[in-house]
């Protein structure tokens, strides 16, 4: 029997880090099976070229960075997790850089002091990501939710039992899992039963696909070439998975609500986009900032 490797480790922030926000961004998107948050501590399945585990963070603020604990079949790959973790939890990003800018529109002023330390959740993994964006569209978060887990049900991977822990029993599928399996169970308006296939097809026949260093005109159109990407999700997909400091996706709904208070009335996405030139390059950061409003 292949042993497993246990390590722990810590990962440290600068500045304020707003948890609280973070844990509920996260908790309301955990996917069934693969993710889990009890208290202060975030869990997941993963898989690294090909090999399973189960990471578990918890977060310790008076040492100001999170405690990881890794149990993953061997050989394991610690500087690849804490590199997707600081991603997931935003522990890289320059901070403060993004404040100062901000701070010069009186609007980004008042929510940088309301949410102070907020961050911009990442993504574990670009097609995973992905694929919750496209499930994503025009349907409430629990129901993407429902969805992506039922995705995982019927492609992702089983973990081997000794990686197994309460609520972590399977890894996400990759995209040749997804094309392999049977999704006529998932209740999908067929077009958007295609966009998912599409985007696993492109994700296997497209080595650039989700290629973070290009500009975000370029990661637009290389997202929105696959059928049923339109601007909203290749935006959402170039925030979260690829981490792209200006992505905007000024057609979102709850960035509209969260606007209206500025506006007098909800803003037209064009008002939007044009209110937000001055946030650049940081309009992710922003974005971020409006949708910890929008609660």
């Amino acid at each position: 029997m292949t042993t497993l490797a246990h390590i722990e480790a810590f990962v440290r922030y600068q500045g304020p880090y707003d948890w609280s926000s973070m844990r509920a961004w996260l908790q309301g998107r955990a996917l069934e099976g693969v993710e889990s948050l009890r208290d202060d501590c975030y869990a997941r399945t993963l898989r690294i070229d090909g090999v399973p585990g189960v990471v578990q963070v918890a977060h310790a603020p008076e040492r100001s960075g999170f405690v990881v604990r890794l149990a993953m079949r061997a050989p394991a790959a610690p500087v690849e997790i804490a590199a997707r973790l600081e991603r997931v939890l935003d522990l890289d990003r320059d901070c403060p850089a993004m404040g100062r800018h901000l701070r010069h529109d009186p609007w980004m002023a008042a929510l940088l002091a309301r949410h102070q330390g907020v961050r911009v959740p990442g993504g574990w993994e670009p097609f995973e990501l992905a694929v919750r964006a496209v499930l994503g569209q025009q349907v409430t978060i629990g129901a993407a939710r429902a969805l992506v887990s039922h995705v995982v049900r019927l492609a992702g991977p089983a973990l081997p039992p000794d990686l197994v822990r309460p609520g972590l029993t399977h890894v996400f599928p990759t995209p040749v899992e997804v094309l392999a399996a049977d999704l006529s169970p998932l209740r999908l308006p067929g077009a958007r039963r295609a966009t998912l296939v599409a985007l696993a097809r492109a994700a296997c026949e497209r080595a650039d696909l989700f290629e973070p260093h290009a500009s975000l005109d370029v990661i637009v159109a290389r997202l929105t070439m696959v059928p049923g990407i339109g601007e909203w999700t290749a935006q959402y997909i170039a925030l979260r998975a690829l981490r792209h400091p200006d992505a905007f996706p000024a057609s979102d709904i709850g960035l509209l609500r969260a606007a209206a208070s500025e506006f007098g009335a909800r803003p037209s996405p064009a008002a939007l986009r044009q209110r937000a030139e001055s946030w650049r390059p940081h309009r992710a950061y922003a974005a971020q900032l409006l949708w910890a409003q929008d609660k």
